[in-house]
């Protein structure tokens, strides 16, 4: 029986791609970038590879592929029915969800309100303006005005008129609305967190997405009603998660039936390494390559959206970690806890933006930036996780499986 002391220490970062895993994120943002101008045709044609809902690109074939190689690992080292222990700890579950949801979408609104409406505004261009989508099922005539937009003629289409920096703040809305759903069971793993626990709290507040991020998304928004994206949300959580957790289950079951527990973890396992460091580190170069010219061309418009997204993500880690400390969690499930607030699910998000707003518009720019900062940053909190797992206390009960 393994406890979690034993699985942590092979768990260390030991394999090249982990040791210098920061080096080559850079590398391969730069990479991505470079192909999406040396090669634009390359770059469009796999950004296109995309399955739609209502017209708009909800789930990149080739992202969704390099995300189950990623998440598959993850999800074939858990053992579950460690899944069933986790899912009793209470106190790890209702702080993500308090976080998440009570105080993650307003301070979010608040401070990308902040910055980008008064800050940076006169930056950003107090007159600037963006053209979105107008509302699903309204139709007002020219001129008409609708919260802060104008409807204007482009095209031959009708579009709304609205500040720049409000489309900006949008974006950054829709961002704090959806907590990460798939890359925090690498943010978790990379840290030794409780993988079960993760997984119990990644399917708690996927199903609680569906539910309230429709909800709040159109009240922090203030234009109307805002229509819940059902088809794109469980679209994307079905590809994202579960589908490499369903991978997971059903071959851990029979190579542990066919070959045994010993072949499993000593020559399987072994196999599978690099594998989710790989997955990562393409699906930047890809991610990049289809948005590296939207960057370029934006450079401090990336950097005024880019900052209060970082406080965003630092103010909400150290929340969810204090009050993890507060109330005694053993490090292995604070964590995951404060991970997945820090995170954002920002393929919905990226998704969300695109559908209601527009692919050129300002909102769906600064979901791009929430992927440029999310990486680095994320690798940066899982690094002081691991320095200062020390002041948390250890885990009562041993988490046999939960990573062998």
């Amino acid at each position: 029986m393994k406890t979690e002391s034993d699985s942590s220490s092979e768990r260390k970062m030991t394999h090249v791609f982990e040791r210098y895993l920061t080096v080559w994120v850079a590398l391969c943002i730069v990479g991505g970038i470079l192909l999406g101008r040396v090669a634009p045709g390359l770059a469009r044609y796999l950004d296109g590879l995309s399955l739609e809902v209502d017209g708009a690109p909800v789930v990149s074939l080739p992202i969704a592929i390099c995300l189950f190689f990623m998440m598959y690992p993850i999800m074939v080292k858990i053992d579950f029915a460690s899944v069933i222990r986790a899912g009793r700890s209470g106190k790890p579950v209702w702080l993500t969800l308090f976080v998440n949801w009570a105080v993650k979408p307003f301070t979010m609104y608040a401070i990308a309100l902040f910055f980008l409406g008064v800050l940076f505004r006169g930056l950003i261009g107090s007159e600037a303006t963006d053209l979105v989508k107008m509302p699903f099922g309204l139709d007002l005539p020219l001129g008409a005005h609708h919260g802060a937009g104008t409807v204007v003629l482009a095209d031959g289409v009708k579009m709304l008129q609205v500040p720049l920096w409000r489309s900006y703040l949008a974006g950054c809305i829709l961002l704090g609305i959806a907590p990460c759903t798939a890359m925090v069971l690498v943010w978790g793993y990379l840290a030794r967190g409780n993988d079960g626990l993760t997984l119990v709290m990644v399917a708690i507040n996927s199903l609680t997405m569906l539910v309230l991020y429709g909800l709040l998304g159109g009240f922090l928004l203030g234009v109307g009603r805002l229509p819940v994206p059902w088809q794109a949300l469980l679209l994307s959580i079905g590809i994202y998660v579960a589908l490499p957790l369903v991978a997971g289950y059903l071959s851990r079951r029979w190579i542990l039936q066919a070959r045994g527990e010993a072949w499993f973890r000593e020559k399987f396992l072994h196999l599978l390494t690099p594998v989710t460091i790989v997955a990562l580190l393409t699906t930047l170069v890809l991610l990049f390559s289809f948005k590296g010219d939207v960057i370029l061309g934006n450079p401090l418009t990336i950097l005024w959206i880019a900052i209060p997204l970082f406080i965003q993500t630092m103010l909400i880690f150290w929340l969810g970690y204090g009050l993890a400390r507060l109330w005694k969690l053993p490090y292995q499930d604070a964590a995951p806890a404060a991970m997945i607030g820090a995170s954002n699910h920002f393929e919905v998000a990226i998704a969300t933006a695109t559908m209601l707003f527009g692919l050129s518009s300002g909102a769906a720019l600064a979901t791009v930036v929430g992927v440029l900062i999310e990486v680095p940053v994320m690798l940066w909190l899982v690094r002081i996780c691991l320095r200062t797992r020390h002041r948390f206390p250890e885990a009562k009960v041993e988490t046999e499986g939960t990573v062998p």
